[in-house]
């Protein structure tokens, strides 16, 4: 889950919005992600850009796929999930956001301070 995922590949995009669903507990261990298709139509994506999301998350061993049945959720994917999220967070979304942070001149009182 990368900052400015939204301007990033859409295979990105839609593999960030799953890994949220994920870590939020709305899709759990065991429980069957949706469908290529389902996703695809939800999303206004191309069903291959959905399969290379889902590709992601069987490369790094997140889900497995049962042939004809779908792809599921393993067992502590989503703590390895959050691990992993983590660290991307520490070495590539927050250098960014500490470089931006400094060339606005903002302070942690700025950051802190409740907007309306």
């Amino acid at each position: 889950m990368t900052a400015n995922s939204e301007d990033g590949p859409v295979y990105l995009r839609l593999r960030t919005t799953v890994a949220a669903a994920i870590l939020r507990g709305e899709i759990r261990a065991g429980d069957q992600l949706p469908s290529v298709r389902a996703l695809a139509a939800e999303h206004g994506a191309n069903p291959l850009t959905v399969a290379k999301a889902y590709q992601s998350f069987q490369d790094e061993g997140y889900v497995e796929v049962r042939r004809g049945v779908g792809m599921f959720v393993l067992p502590g994917a989503a703590e390895r999930l959050r691990s992993s999220e983590r660290d991307r967070f520490v070495r590539q979304t927050w250098p960014r956001i500490r470089d931006q942070i400094d060339l606005l001149g903002l302070t942690p009182g700025d950051l802190l301070e409740e907007r309306a």
